[in-house]
């Protein structure tokens, strides 16, 4: 006796997968998580947030990379260190 093999969309979703990548650390200048560059109310709120929201999101994400090295996201202790040298 056979038993048929479910569909393999079973758990196919229509809403956009999160974008964690599962490294949850907030930058402390950019105020962004350093693994999906989401803020923590986005982070906080994706459960809840409409298919057109989530979308929305995602399609900024890739332009907040750069956020991480930026001059102005160093935390201000690194800048002042500099200053002194």
């Amino acid at each position: 006796m056979t038993t048929a093999k479910p569909p393999l969309d079973i758990w196919a979703r229509s809403e956009p997968d999160s974008p964690c990548t599962q490294v949850c650390v907030i930058h402390s200048g950019a105020r962004i998580c350093v693994g999906c560059y989401r803020t923590g109310d986005e982070i906080a709120a994706w459960s809840r947030l409409s298919y057109d929201e989530r979308r929305e999101i995602m399609a900024t994400l890739p332009e907040r990379a750069p956020m991480l090295t930026a001059k102005a996201a160093r935390p201000s202790t690194r800048r002042a260190a500099r200053k002194r040298e």
